[in-house]
């Protein structure tokens, strides 16, 4: 339950009392501001708390925005504010600082906004709702209250509340051809108190039961794939969409949304490489090698993100050119599509399953994905190397805890620390050939699997714990977790190709899989605000180097029916040590809960 506090007797035929109670507030008034503050010493301490003014005037989702939002523990709109338990005190020390007296009516007339004025002052964040086309505002006179009221008549309180539950920046295709009908979907779950939750849930088995289909080698069932492919998308928009309509964010749901958004499609990438394989045709390298894509892609997309996500500066003449490109509409699409976003990605996937063959897919989306991959991260060099900001030490220890350093790495570079300067291309140079050096070996070689590419793992190991002996602070040094990335995956996928026994390369997509599941729940922890995964289980795991090591090991040692045996026990094991430790961290997780915006209203 959460309590609402009304400063004040409340204004005859006013429906603000009812609004708050829609919202799940109990109701309670006080006269003054001694009296307020006497209620809210007197909610339970767990409890949200909204502090009103009985005039108010404005639309029942403006209140919602204001005191209903999860994400903020401090909110206000003009003539209402909240306090989640987190800001509790902070607003009990606000009315502390209400002074009494003689000349000091004016702060006590206006009571919710000299509370929000002295929150601000305070150390706990105060968001201010944007509230765009809709209206919040305190009425001191009847034509006040009549000319609020006729505002609130002339916009449409449930239109704004579909449109901004639509993400504000989104693929063409998902723009277009989803959200122009998947918001009417979500707001019909909420309407039967469906969670954002149980909505991904259902994304995900829908996505799961068309891999199943795919797996059949049948035209029928890859026509049923596709078909579902594009509902289980429908589903994936419709989560975010519900969420942002009702408000229901949280830390689980932004969690589950994003590991379900990945195990879906490589759960398909993995149901047509079964059914091709029916039709006798072996694409599992195929499959592997676009899941390493894709996770690639993203690592680079993070790193990038991540390194520049609170920079001093901007001052890069190629984001100043994309700021002005954006100024021409037509441009913005090209550029969205251009990346391959998941909502074009997930529509040629569909289509082309069901018209051709998992072949001609897999073709397909390795050419579009490297094109965009090409595209963006050229991209993002350029604006790295003509920036000047200054990086900052949280983002040098979160490029530090994406490299996923292991236990070797970190001695080779407690040895190493404090040679070279900071802020120099050393960093990304070892790592990039610590990922050459290994891969070329792997992939020109004559027999991969020998103690002499144990050797060269070793090397490499030298040259990433060397690249990440200072700290990350260099222009390009984001470039770092992507490059160990590559190595390690390549790496599993031409080891187990060059196997060449059946089985090995399925084994070595369910590794990679269990690899890049830490990798995404490690971004997923430093977006959430909580850090990285606890030390030890980056040691358990090995960290990458000391994976690459031990499968090389596996594959000098063992014959290839054995290496595909040990391949298999590994990805095991790493999925469930990671997925064990993953799963209590985020149902007990105390972090902020979090989502992607709508558009302002």
């Amino acid at each position: 339950m959460s309590t609402a506090i009304l400063t004040g007797p409340p204004v005859a035929g006013s429906p603000l009392e009812a609004d708050l109670r829609t919202l799940g507030f109990d109701v309670r008034t006080a006269n003054d501001a001694a009296t307020a503050a006497e209620l809210l010493a007197a909610v339970p301490a767990q409890e949200r708390v909204a502090v009103v003014d009985p005039r108010f005037v404005g639309h029942l989702h403006a209140l919602r925005l204001a005191l209903t939002d999860p994400r903020f523990p401090a909110a206000a709109v003009p003539g209402a504010l909240t306090a989640q338990p987190g800001a509790r005190a902070a607003l009990a020390r606000a009315f502390g600082r209400i002074p009494v007296g003689a000349g000091t009516a004016h702060l006590t007339d206006v009571l919710t906004d000299t509370l929000t004025e002295s929150l601000d002052r305070e150390e706990t964040p105060l968001h201010r709702v944007e509230l765009g086309s809709l209206v919040a505002t305190v009425a001191l006179t009847p034509a006040q209250r009549e000319d609020a009221r006729e505002a609130v008549a002339a916009v449409d309180d449930e239109a704004v509340r579909l449109r901004t539950a639509v993400k504000s920046r989104d693929g063409f295709f998902t723009t277009y051809g989803i959200s122009p009908y998947s918001r009417y979907l979500a707001r019909w779950c909420a309407r039967r108190g469906l969670t954002p939750n149980q909505v991904t849930t259902a994304s995900l088995l829908t996505a799961l039961i068309a891999a199943g289909c795919a797996a059949t080698g049948t035209r029928g069932g890859y026509i049923a794939a596709g078909l579902l492919l594009l509902f289980s998308f429908v589903l994936d928009c419709t989560d975010g969409q519900l969420a942002r309509y009702s408000l229901q964010y949280s830390t689980m749901g932004a969690w589950l949304d994003a590991t379900f958004d990945r195990a879906k499609e490589y759960a398909y990438y993995a149901g047509l490489a079964l059914g091709a394989a029916r039709g006798g045709d072996d694409v599992w390298a195929l499959a592997l090698g676009a899941m390493v894509l894709m996770t690639c892609r993203h690592v680079v997309d993070f790193s990038f993100n991540e390194a520049n996500h609170d920079a001093s500066a901007n001052t890069s003449p190629t984001a100043a050119l994309s700021g002005k490109l954006d100024s021409v509409g037509w441009t913005v699409w090209v550029r969205r599509m251009i990346v391959l976003p998941i909502g074009e990605r997930w529509a040629m996937i569909a289509v082309l399953t069901a018209l051709t063959t998992p072949r001609i897919v897999f073709y397909a989306l390795l050419i579009g994905c490297a094109l965009a991959a090409c595209y963006t991260t050229a991209g993002r060099v350029l604006r790295s190397l003509t920036r000047r900001a200054r990086r900052t030490d949280r983002a040098a220890r979160a490029l530090a805890d994406l490299a996923d350093s292991g236990p070797l790495a970190e001695l080779i570079a407690g040895r190493a620390r404090g040679r070279g300067r900071p802020g120099s291309f050393l960093a990304p140079v070892m790592a990039f050939l610590s990922a050459a050096v290994l891969l070329v070996w792997v992939i020109f070689q004559d027999d991969p699997t020998s103690w002499l590419t144990v050797g060269v793992a070793v090397c490499s190991a030298l040259l990433a714990g060397a690249a990440v002996a200072r700290p990350l602070k260099g222009a390009l040094d984001w470039l770092v977790p992507p490059f160990f990335r590559a190595g390690e995956y390549v790496t599993i996928l031409v080891l187990a190709a060059r196997a060449d026994v059946p089985g090995a390369l399925p084994a070595a997509y369910g590794l990679v899989a269990a690899v890049a599941y830490h990798h995404y729940d490690t971004v997923y922890r430093i977006r959430g605000g909580t850090g990285a995964p606890p030390r030890w289980l980056v040691r358990a795991t090995g960290g990458h180097e000391g994976r690459i090591i031990l499968i090389t090991v596996l594959a000098a040692a063992l014959p290839p029916s054995g290496f595909t045996i040990a391949l298999t026990a590994l990805a095991v094991v790493l999925a469930l040590l990671v997925l064990i430790e993953s799963i209590r961290f985020w149902v007990s997780s105390q972090a902020p809960a979090v989502h992607d915006e709508g558009e302002p209203a």
